[in-house]
């Protein structure tokens, strides 16, 4: 089916991203895995031809449009090629970290970073989780004490996206005891004392996308890191969650589209009892299925990228979005593997790492039961509390 919201820019820009995750990303994806971390100059690289920062102002070398399109097919061309754990790890850096810097930073701060942000030389990380606030984000403990010209912070991050890579953290820090309120913004630059990375994280899956422990032990951080003002951080987590929840819904899709095409290419040469696999009755009604799945789901996830653009996305719409994705990927992936036969449980095809990958995207940037509570509370089923209230 044709993707109408795309242009001729957004396809344009979808041949480069493709032409470098084929050429510069799936040939290292093996000995990346193995490694359990890809190469800060992968970031450079995709910097260097315009990937990276695309919505950063033209003055600090990004293309000035604030599209999530670009994101969009960015994600799917990466996920085509089996180079989407890279790929998440550019979405990390451009869809939920370059909001911060470029919407809640001051200009002094834009000026400073943004513009090695869009060369891919400073890398960037969130960090929220903690190892006792995963989706609660208002129970976060890691403390920042007033100190005059700076905060003195201390505290420990998990489950950290691009954490041994990245050389600014955008960090959620308590700096009052009051649960809405009392979070501040702070950038954590690399090598500031008491700034220490922990293991990287030995997942099930997603090997080369390097995922960390963080550690602050009274590190001074600086007020004029600071993002936007303090005791907001809540206010502007909230504001960029549901940019966050479509660029999984988005990864989703994009992995179950790849999956779905790797299946239908292996069914048409598979032989069993005398013929392909795919002139089976039943292969035809799986992947009737999936294709129908994804295919529903890819037109509501780009109503969903148009009315993000429009600033219309609610968050109940961006929970929808990315509940029915990760949902949908279970199953889509789930029914494709299956048509791989013993090939499916082997890491050397995609569709087995693919599967493996997948398993978080119902867990981070919020778990599937967080989702349906804020889709449920968009209802009002209770009529003794009020949307406002929620």
């Amino acid at each position: 089916m044709q993707r109408v919201h795309y242009d001729d820019d957004h396809l344009a820009f979808g041949e480069l991203a493709s032409s470098f995750a084929a050429k510069e990303i799936a040939p290292h994806i093996d000995s990346w895995e193995d490694a359990g971390i890809s190469p800060r100059e992968i970031f450079a690289s995709a910097g260097a031809i315009g990937l990276l920062g695309f919505a950063a102002p033209e003055e600090f070398g990004g293309l000035g449009t604030n599209d999530f399109r670009y994101n969009q097919i960015l994600i799917e061309r990466c996920m085509a090629v089996h180079a989407g754990n890279v790929g998440l790890s550019f979405a990390v850096h451009n869809d939920i970290c370059l909001p911060y810097l470029a919407d809640v930073g001051n200009a002094a701060q834009r000026q400073r970073w943004l513009p090695g942000f869009v060369r891919g030389e400073l890398i960037a990380a969130i960090a929220m989780t903690e190892p006792g606030a995963g989706s609660d984000v208002a129970a976060i403990r890691t403390s920042g004490v007033d100190a005059g010209d700076h905060f003195i912070v201390n505290g420990a991050k998990t489950f950290i996206t691009n954490g041994q890579n990245a050389d600014l953290v955008i960090t959620a820090v308590r700096t009052s005891p009051d649960r809405r309120n009392g979070l501040t913004l702070m950038v954590i630059e690399r090598g500031m004392p008491g700034f220490e990375r922990g293991r990287n994280l030995d997942k099930l899956g997603l090997h080369c996308q390097d995922t960390s422990e963080l550690v602050f032990t009274d590190v001074a951080v600086p007020k004029a890191n600071v993002l936007g003002d303090v005791g907001a951080g809540f206010e502007y987590l909230m504001r960029n969650l549901p940019q966050e929840r479509m660029q999984i819904a988005v990864g989703s899709v994009g992995r179950a589209r790849a999956a779905l095409q790797w299946t239908i290419d292996y069914v048409r040469t598979r032989v069993a009892f005398s013929k392909p696999i795919g002139a089976l009755q039943n292969t035809r009604f799986a992947l009737a299925d999936a294709a129908t799945e994804v295919a529903v789901a890819e037109s509501f996830i780009d109503r969903c990228v148009i009315q993000l653009n429009a600033g219309q996305l609610t968050p109940a719409d961006a929970a929808k979005a990315k509940l029915w994705a990760t949902e949908m990927e279970f199953r889509v992936l789930d029914s494709c593997q299956q048509l791989f036969g013993g090939y499916g449980y082997m890491r050397e095809y995609p569709i087995a790492r693919a599967s493996i990958d997948a398993r978080v995207t119902r867990v981070y940037g919020g778990t599937s039961e967080i989702m349906r509570e804020i889709i449920g509370r968009d209802l009002a089923l209770d009529p003794t509390r009020t949307k406002a209230s929620m």
